[in-house]
């Protein structure tokens, strides 16, 4: 990749014939920013008439001022000569291998109509809805823009002279943080600047993604001796194992377009805290899934088998998603794939601890098949842990009045009681309570008694056995803490 060329293509290319001598060919040069300067002319014309051939395919982006524009005779991209190649105003070029590269012509403009050098918010909307669109997308592997994107430094390592906060554009800035690029080149400011690798999930809230690269070019053959080529060798996303495509780098950073994007986003978000009183989350988040309680009472769930599918997202602040602003992090104590551990804020106990899903599922009946895996292996763990201090564990959930799933798993010591006792003092306060509470065979699962969207409370001892209530009415929020 290769910054402002300006019209020098002597010094580029004989710079690429250097590279490609010493480290065998490259597949393509990819040019962001100036391709054309003002003394391009005379040179231009020995490769335009074919006198002089570009050493390796070259793809360029247009024009970011008036001077240059009359270069680019088709907006829709062309051969500009042999080997060179005009991208066009804005798309998606695919490479044989699989190789997705993404590109924006020109520089922002704020007024419509839009200079011929320059993108509007309808040029960006338009390249995101035809790529987020794809089935299955999950990023662009190279991104190309001229600007730099507005902010880029949050988080990150210094930018140099560069002040990031006034520089490039937010509608690039928006762009990269939809596409995720695995790679995103700019130029314009005379610079080299490689930020750290950013991610492009929201930690414990949503499956690893892979991180982006930003760079930034300086220009072709500048006198500061600033990095102007950039040469790297990438395997296209659809052909990288997924494990090793979201591996993170130890030098990641949060990414430093959400918090634009969330202001963006502020006017939406009701908000809903776990104790609210009268509003009924059971109906409310379950839309998304397609079935809503049957309003009769009989159950008419579809039993097919669970397909692994993104969790629903939170309709306000959550307390237990993680990335969210309203989680205690110093309370965290593992982090799995899809699961956590966390030492319960109000805890009976010191050791009192709870297990969460990581994305935003409201009960264990709704968890995709991998998340109860974890979820299992948790159990295991605490049970091996707390027996080894001589104690029991007594697990217990409340799907009714929540909506971020939580399993309370309360540690009682082996010598005061038996799993006999603890059932005993279910059973009991129930019964004061008028709550019917029912012993399921210790083989069969929850998912077997409980439809998706039902309100139910549940308890489930380390040895297996299991009690359950199938909530109709009001039911005491507090009831497990109680017993």
């Amino acid at each position: 990749a290769c910054g402002d060329a300006e019209g020098r293509l002597e010094a580029l290319f004989g710079r690429v014939r250097a590279i490609q001598g010493k480290s065998g060919r490259f597949d393509m040069l990819l040019c962001v920013g100036n391709f054309f300067g003002a003394t391009s002319e005379t040179e231009w014309a020995e490769y335009r008439t074919g006198a002089k051939k570009a050493p390796i395919p070259t793809y360029v982006l247009g024009a970011n001022d008036q001077e240059t524009v009359s270069y680019f005779p088709d907006v829709s991209g062309c051969e500009l000569a042999e080997n060179i190649t005009y991208l066009g105003r804005r798309g998606l070029y695919s490479g044989t291998s699989g190789l997705q590269i993404a590109y924006l012509s020109g520089t922002e403009s704020q007024g419509e109509p839009a200079p011929a050098y320059s993108f509007t918010a309808k040029d960006v909307a338009e390249l995101k809805t035809s790529l987020l669109s794809t089935p299955n997308f999950k990023g662009v592997d190279i991104l190309l823009t001229s600007p730099w994107p507005r902010d880029v430094g949050t988080f990150a390592n210094s930018a140099g002279e560069i002040d990031t906060k006034k520089c490039g554009s937010k509608l690039v800035s928006d762009l990269a943080a939809s596409l995720k690029p695995r790679y995103h080149f700019a130029a314009l400011e005379k610079t080299y600047y490689e930020r750290l690798p950013y991610r492009n999930h929201t930690v414990l809230q949503e499956t690893p993604q892979h991180v982006s690269r930003f760079i930034a070019l300086a220009d072709v053959g500048n006198t500061s001796k600033k990095k102007y080529l950039y040469a790297f060798s990438i395997v296209p996303m659809s052909l990288m194992d997924p494990a090793e495509l979201v591996k993170q780098p130890q030098d990641v950073t949060e990414n430093p377009y959400r918090k634009s994007r969330k202001e963006a986003q502020k006017t939406k978000a009701p908000l809903c805290t776990e104790e609210e009183p009268a509003r009924q989350f059971f109906f409310d988040l379950n839309k998304h899934q397609g079935k809503k309680r049957p309003s009769d009472g009989k159950e008419t769930g579809n039993s097919q088998p669970k397909q692994a599918k993104n969790p629903p997202q939170p309709t306000g602040p959550c307390w237990f998603c993680l990335a969210s602003p309203e989680v205690e992090k110093h309370l965290v104590v593992s982090i799995g794939t899809h699961c956590y551990l966390a030492l319960a804020k109000g805890g009976l106990l010191p050791d009192h601890v709870l297990i969460l899903p990581i994305g935003h599922y409201q009960s264990v009946v709704d968890l995709s098949s991998e998340v109860v895996e974890e979820v299992t292996k948790y159990k295991a763990a605490l049970k091996e842990f707390f027996r080894s201090k001589g104690k029991r564990y007594v697990l217990f959930e409340r799907n009714y009045r929540s909506q971020h799933l939580q399993l309370q798993v309360v540690p009682v010591p082996l010598d005061h009681c038996t799993s006999e006792d603890i059932k005993e003092s279910f059973i009991a306060q129930a019964q004061e309570q008028e709550i019917e509470l029912l012993e399921i065979p210790e083989h069969s699962d929850i998912t077997q008694v409980a439809q998706p969207g039902t309100p139910y409370f549940y308890v489930e001892l380390d040895t297996g056995e299991k009690l359950f209530h199938r909530i109709r009415g009001r039911f005491p929020l507090h009831f497990g803490r109680s017993v």
